[in-house]
């Protein structure tokens, strides 16, 4: 799945991208260190694994989109 990146904390390595329907999701530490990256700038897409659904919808990687 595909997302833009929209917040990012370098102490924290956590953040949030929005889905292509403007959606909002949280990543944590454990997404962002699953993907190899060393930062992310707000509005940098990005490819995100996923898990669940909705409300209960946890994103398990974070990574650059390359084509």
């Amino acid at each position: 799945m595909q997302a833009t990146s929209f917040t990012y904390d370098s102490e924290t390595r956590t953040g949030s991208v929005l889905l292509d329907d403007g959606t909002p999701v949280d990543f944590d530490a454990a997404a962002f260190d699953a993907g190899g990256l060393r930062l992310l700038r707000p509005g940098q897409r990005v490819r995100i694994e996923t898990e669940g659904s909705g409300a209960s919808l946890l994103i398990t990687l974070v990574t650059l989109q390359t084509l």
